[in-house]
C-alpha cells in the first residue's frame, strides 16, 4: 500500500491527488455495504432505500426541511419530543437541494449524506496524512469506513455531515487556516450538539498558539534563519518526534477572527431555541430533557451496562460493552502517549465524553461515537505497518463483517 500510494501520489502531490486511493477505497467499501443491505432487505421484504432515508431521526430532519420547526410529540408518560432538539444545517441543505432538483426531501437527505461521507473521508485522510503521512491516512479512512455501524454514514442522518465539517476544521487548524477553521467549526455547531467539541479544539489550539507566541523570545528575522546585527542569537527548539506537527504561523488578527467565528453556530442556535421557548439559555436543555437526554457523567450508562450482567445471555452484551469502552479509552490514551496534536486530543476527548456520559439512548452510542475518528489513528498506524497484502486482507475482512452487521442491524432494531 505504501508503494502504491507513493507511485500514484508522491508526498508533494496536491492533497486531493494523494487522497484519491483513500477515497476510491472508501467508495468501494460503502458500495459493497449498500449492496449487501439491498440484498438482505429484499430478502426480508423491505426497502433498503426506505431504511436509509425514512426511519428514526431522518424523519425528523425531513419534517423540519419541509415544515420548519414547531412540531412535537407528547408521550403518555408526559415526555415531550420536540423537533427543536435537531440542529438545522442538515434540514437546510435538504430544503435547498429539494428546491433545485426533483429530489424529495428524503432523497435530498440521502444525497447530502452520500456527498458528506466522501467529504468526511477526504477530511479524515487530510488530518491523518498531515500528522502521520499518506499510508496512515489511507488506513484511517478505511477503518472509518468499516466501523460496525458504518451504514449510518450512508443514512439521511447528520453524522457524515458533522464528521466532514469537524475533520476539515481540524485540518484547517493544523495548517494554520484559522478563519476557515472557525467558519467550519461554526457550521459544525449548526449540525449537532457535539459541535462543541470542534469549538473546544479550535479554541484550545488558538489559545495555546497565543500563549506560545507571547512566551517565545524570538527577535524578528531570527526565527526565519536570518540574524539582525546586534540582536542576540536565538536557538531553534528541537523538532517534534514523528507524528507531531507544527501549526504554521498565522497573523494574530486571523487567529482571533477564527476563534470568534467558531462558537457562533452552536451559540446562535441554542440562543434562538431559548428565545423561542421563552426559557433563555436554558431552553435547549429543557428540550433535551423532554427527550430524557442529559449529561450525568456516565452514571446511567454504567448502570445500564451493570444491569446486563444480571442475566444470561445479556451478560455477553454487557461484556461486549465493557470491552468496547475499555478499547476506546485505551486508544485515546495511546493517542495521548503518541503525542497527537492537542486539537485532535481535545476534539476526541469531548466527543467521547459527550457520547459516553449521556444519560439515555444507550443504543445510539455507537453512532454518536462515529465522529471521533482520531481515536482510530493508533489502529491506522498499526495497520499501516503491515505488509500491503496483509493490510488489504484485514481491511477486506472487516468490510465484509461490517456490511453484514450493518444490514442485520438496520433490518432489525437499527439506530434509534
Amino acid at each position: 500500500m505504501t508503494e502504491l500510494a507513493t507511485r500514484v501520489a508522491p508526498p508533494h502531490a496536491p492533497l486531493l491527488r494523494r487522497a484519491a486511493p483513500a477515497l476510491l477505497g472508501y467508495a468501494a467499501v460503502r458500495v459493497f455495504a449498500l449492496a449487501v443491505l439491498a440484498v438482505w432487505s429484499t430478502a426480508r421484504g423491505k426497502s433498503a432505500y426506505t431504511l436509509l432515508t425514512a426511519r428514526w431521526d431522518s424523519l425528523w430532519y425531513t419534517r423540519i426541511a419541509e415544515l420548519g420547526y414547531g412540531y412535537e410529540v407528547r408521550l403518555p408518560n408526559g415526555d415531550v419530543h420536540s423537533n427543536l432538539a435537531f440542529f438545522p444545517l442538515l434540514p437546510w441543505l435538504e430544503r435547498l437541494l429539494h428546491a433545485v432538483t426533483p429530489l424529495s426531501y428524503a432523497g435530498a437527505g440521502f444525497v447530502v449524506s452520500l456527498l458528506a461521507s466522501l467529504a468526511a473521508a477526504a477530511g479524515i485522510f487530510a488530518v491523518a496524512d498531515r500528522v502521520y503521512g499518506p499510508r496512515v491516512g489511507i488506513c484511517a479512512v478505511l477503518l472509518w469506513a468499516v466501523l460496525p455501524v458504518g451504514v449510518v454514514q450512508s443514512m439521511a442522518y447528520s453524522e457524515s455531515l458533522f464528521t466532514a465539517l469537524a475533520a476539515w476544521s481540524l485540518y484547517a487548524v493544523l495548517t494554520g487556516r484559522w478563519v476557515s477553521a472557525g467558519a467550519l467549526a461554526a457550521l459544525a455547531g449548526l449540525t449537532r450538539p457535539v459541535g462543541a467539541a470542534v469549538v473546544a479544539a479550535v479554541w484550545v489550539a488558538g489559545v495555546i498558539s497565543f500563549v506560545r507566541e507571547r512566551g517565545a523570545e524570538c527577535t524578528p528575522g531570527a526565527c526565519d534563519g536570518e540574524h539582525t546585527p546586534g540582536a542576540p542569537t536565538v536557538t531553534r527548539a528541537p523538532l517534534p518526534p514523528a507524528g507531531a506537527t507544527f501549526t504554521p504561523h498565522a497573523p494574530a488578527g486571523r487567529r482571533a477572527l477564527g476563534l470568534l467565528l467558531a462558537p457562533l453556530g452552536a451559540a446562535g442556535y441554542v440562543l434562538w431555541v431559548g428565545r423561542r421557548t421563552g426559557r433563555g439559555p436554558l431552553g435547549y436543555l429543557d428540550v433535551q430533557a423532554g427527550w430524557r437526554n442529559g449529561f450525568d457523567g456516565g452514571y446511567a450508562f454504567a448502570c445500564f451496562v451493570a444491569d446486563k450482567f444480571t442475566s444470561f445471555p445479556s451478560a455477553l452484551a454487557g461484556l461486549g460493552l465493557t470491552v468496547g469502552v475499555a478499547l476506546l479509552i485505551w486508544l485515546y490514551v495511546s493517542g495521548v502517549r503518541g503525542r497527537q496534536p492537542v486539537e485532535l486530543l481535545v476534539y476526541t476527548g469531548v466527543v467521547l465524553a459527550l457520547a459516553l456520559c449521556a444519560s439515555s439512548y444507550f443504543g445510539s452510542k455507537p453512532r454518536l461515537l462515529m465522529p471521533a475518528f482520531p481515536v482510530l489513528l493508533p489502529l491506522a498506524c498499526a495497520l499501516a505497518r503491515l505488509r500491503t497484502s496483509r493490510s488489504a486482507l484485514v481491511t477486506a475482512g472487516l468490510a465484509v463483517a461490517a456490511a453484514v452487521y450493518g444490514a442485520f442491524w438496520l433490518n432489525g432494531s437499527g439506530p434509534p
